[in-house]
C-alpha cells in the first residue's frame, strides 16, 4: 500500500504534459571513455532546462529526495510535504525554471560533530531546493560522469568507498609501498565559484541552468536567524554538491593521469602510491604546488603525509604490512565504534534491554554492512566479545538486588552454587559479565533473539543461529 501511494503521489505531483514537452533525452551509456573536453553543441545544451523539468526527471528526483528524507530547510517544509506542495505549485515553479526566474532561499547552517574532534558545518536547503537540485544534478551526472578518471570512486553511480579501498590494496600489493596522503583542507568551503562556473560553462551552454547553480552557489546562509552571504565553497547537505566537488577535482585528476601517477581518490580523499619515499617527498611537494596555484584551493598541511600505507588510514580503513596487504579496520574507527556502543549500552540509560536492542542492532547492522568486508576478522570477535560483555554488565546492573539476580540465574539454568557465589561476589558489573555464571546465564544465543547481530559469524556460530532460527532463546 506504501508504494501504491507513493506512485500516487509522483502521479499527481507531476501530471501528464501536452505535446509541447520537450521529449526525455536518451540515457548515455555508463562505460568509461576518453571525453572531449570542448563545449557541446547548442543543439544539445540549450534545452537542458526543459531536461531538468522533464516528468520523468521530476518523479525520479522526488522519489530520491524521500528517500534520503533529511531535516527541513529555512521554511519548516518536511519531505512529507514536499509532493502536496509540488502538486499545487508545480506549473508556477516550472515556468519559473524555464524562464531563468527561480530563486533558491538560504541554506540553514546546521554543525555536526567531526570524528577527530571540531564541528562539519552543514548547509541545509529547503526541501524544495533539494528538489530542484537533485533534478539538476541528475541531468548533469548523466552527461559528466562517464567522462570522469575511473581512479574516481566518490558519489558516482556504481562505485563505492569499498572499490577505493581494493584499489589501494591492489597498487601496494604490486609494490607501491609509500602513500602520499593528501588532505584539502576545508575543501567544501572553500571551492572557487568563478572557476567552477567557468568549467561548467565549457560544456554547458543553457544560461538559465548556469544561473540556476550559481544561485545555488550564492545564495547565503541563516544562522541565527541572519542571512550571510557567500562568495566561495560549495554548502555540504544539497544533492548537487558532490558532483560539483568531482567536477573541480576532476581537473587534479587530469593532472595525476598526465603524469601517470597510480592514485585513488574518493571526493576530497586523494592517495598516491609510490615505490620509495624520495618519489612520495617529490610528489608531495609538486603535487601541492599545482593544487594551490591551479585549483586554487589548499592542502592541510598537517594532516597530510608521505608515509607507509598501514601507518595512515583511507575511508576507515588500513592495511596490514605483508607481501599480500589485508584490509584492516583503521584504529581511529575502531575507537569511534567504542564511543558509540557505551553511548548505546550505558547502565545508566534507564530503558529495556528490548529497547537497547532495537538501537544497537540498528547501528551493528549499518556498522557491518561497511566495515564487514576487512580481511582480518580478529578484530570483529574481539568487538563481539567486549560488546556482549558490556550488555552483560547492564543486565546485570539491571536486575539490582541480590534475591532478583539470583532468581534470574537461576531461571536461566545457572546451578544453585555458582549463582550463590555470583551474587555474593564482591566485584563490580564489568568483572562479573566475564564469569561463567552471566556467560551461561546469558549466551550470545540470547543476545542474537533480540536482534543484536554478531560481527564476527564463524561457521559454528552460523550453523547454530541456523538451527535455533533468529528468534531462539536461553533460559
Amino acid at each position: 500500500m506504501d508504494d501504491m501511494r507513493q506512485k500516487n503521489q509522483l502521479v499527481l505531483a507531476f501530471p501528464a504534459e501536452g505535446r509541447s514537452e520537450a521529449p526525455r533525452a536518451a540515457e548515455e551509456g555508463t562505460e568509461s571513455v576518453t571525453a572531449k573536453r570542448s563545449v557541446e553543441s547548442s543543439a544539445i545544451t540549450e534545452r537542458l532546462m526543459e531536461e531538468v523539468c522533464e516528468r520523468e526527471n521530476c518523479k525520479q528526483a522526488l522519489r530520491r529526495v524521500k528517500a534520503n528524507k533529511g531535516s527541513p530547510g529555512v521554511d519548516g517544509m518536511t519531505v512529507h510535504e514536499l509532493p502536496a506542495y509540488l502538486k499545487q505549485h508545480w506549473t508556477t515553479l516550472r515556468e519559473q525554471l524555464r524562464n531563468g526566474t527561480y530563486k533558491p532561499q538560504p541554506v540553514k547552517r546546521v554543525e555536526i560533530p567531526k570524528p577527530d574532534g571540531g564541528a562539519r558545518k552543514l548547509g541545509i536547503p529547503t526541501v524544495l531546493d533539494r528538489f530542484i537540485q537533485q533534478a539538476v544534478m541528475q541531468v548533469l551526472q548523466r552527461r559528466w560522469d562517464r567522462t570522469f578518471s575511473k581512479h574516481s570512486y566518490g558519489f558516482r553511480p556504481g562505485r563505492s568507498a569499498h572499490q577505493a579501498v581494493e584499489a589501494a590494496q591492489k597498487y601496494i600489493a604490486a609494490g607501491h609501498r609509500w602513500v602520499v596522503d593528501l588532505d584539502l583542507e576545508k575543501f567544501f568551503d572553500r571551492v572557487n565559484h568563478d572557476r567552477l562556473m567557468a568549467k561548467l560553462a565549457e560544456r554547458i551552454s543553457d544560461k538559465r541552468l548556469l544561473k540556476l547553480i550559481r544561485a545555488f552557489l550564492q545564495v547565503g546562509v541563516m544562522e541565527n536567524g541572519l542571512v550571510s552571504a557567500v562568495d566561495e565553497g560549495t554548502p555540504q547537505g544539497g544533492p548537487l554538491s558532490p558532483l560539483l566537488s568531482n567536477i573541480v577535482l576532476d581537473e587534479l585528476d587530469q593532472e595525476l593521469g598526465r603524469r601517470g601517477l597510480r592514485y585513488v581518490r574518493y571526493a576530497d580523499d586523494c592517495n598516491i602510491y609510490v615505490r620509495s619515499r624520495r618519489a612520495g617527498a617529490r610528489v608531495m611537494r609538486s603535487i601541492t604546488a599545482f593544487i594551490t596555484s591551479s585549483l586554487k584551493l589548499k592542502v592541510n598541511q598537517q594532516k597530510s603525509a608521505v608515509a607507509r600505507p598501514w601507518e595512515r588510514k583511507f575511508l576507515g580503513f588500513s592495511f596490514t604490512n605483508g607481501p599480500l596487504p589485508r584490509r584492516r579496520i583503521a584504529p581511529k574507527a575502531v575507537v569511534r565504534f567504542k564511543q558509540r556502543v557505551r553511548e548505546l549500552t550505558r547502565r545508566t540509560r534507564g530503558i529495556s534491554i528490548e529497547e537497547m536492542a532495537v538501537e544497537l542492532g540498528r547501528y551493528l547492522r549499518g556498522w557491518h554492512g561497511y566495515f564487514g568486508v576487512c580481511e582480518t576478522p580478529s578484530v570483529l570477535k574481539e568487538l563481539d566479545q567486549w560488546m556482549r560483555r558490556r550488555l552483560r554488565s547492564f543486565l546485570w546492573k539491571q536486575w539490582k538486588r541480590g534475591p532478583v539476580r539470583f532468581s534470574e540465574l537461576t531461571r536461566r539454568g545457572v546451578k544453585k552454587d555458582l549463582a550463590i557465589r555470583t551474587v555474593k561476589s564482591t566485584h563490580g558489573p564489568w568483572h562479573l559479565a566475564a564469569t561463567a555464571g552471566l556467560a551461561f546465564a546469558l549466551p550470545n544465543a540470547y543476545f542474537i533473539s533480540l536482534g543484536i547481530p554478531q560481527l564476527f559469524r564463524s561457521h559454528s556460530s552460523t550453523h547454530r543461529t541456523a538451527v535455533c532460527g533468529p528468534a531462539c532463546t536461553v533460559v
